[in-house]
């Protein structure tokens, strides 16, 4: 049961007194990283925001793969393919490799299966 003097703010429980611990904003606000290191780590998980983005990444997980196939296994046309491509590579999720009239996409690296497990490790639990 709720202690009847909770403060509840925009819906989320808040500390009954205003009191500030200086030495662990302090010790917090030393360790932050740099804004813009925050704002790329921002623009990287924006760049798992999108289903067909993760659907992708998935595929790769299992092959490397061009953007013809990719379009057929996911049902979307290869400019919507495409697209979604340039984003992931934008991200550096993914590379591609020309291999005779085709490109080839592939992970960039494993760091990209990682996070992939990490999030649907904490999803499933």
């Amino acid at each position: 049961m709720k202690n009847e003097k909770t403060v509840m703010l925009h819906g989320i429980e808040c500390c009954e007194e205003q009191e500030i611990h200086t030495d662990k904003v302090r010790q917090v606000s030393d360790l932050m990283p740099p804004e813009d290191q925050l704002y790329d780590l921002a623009e990287l998980f924006k760049a798992f925001g999108d289903t067909t983005r993760i659907r992708i990444l998935f595929a790769l997980f299992e092959a490397d793969i061009c953007v013809c196939d990719l379009a057929e296994l996911l049902h979307m046309t290869q400019s919507a393919v495409s697209h979604q491509l340039r984003l992931l590579k934008q991200a550096r999720l993914v590379n591609g490799r020309r291999e005779g009239k085709q490109i080839i996409y592939y992970l960039a690296d494993d760091h990209v299966r990682t996070i992939i497990e990490k999030g649907m490790e904490h999803i499933l639990e």
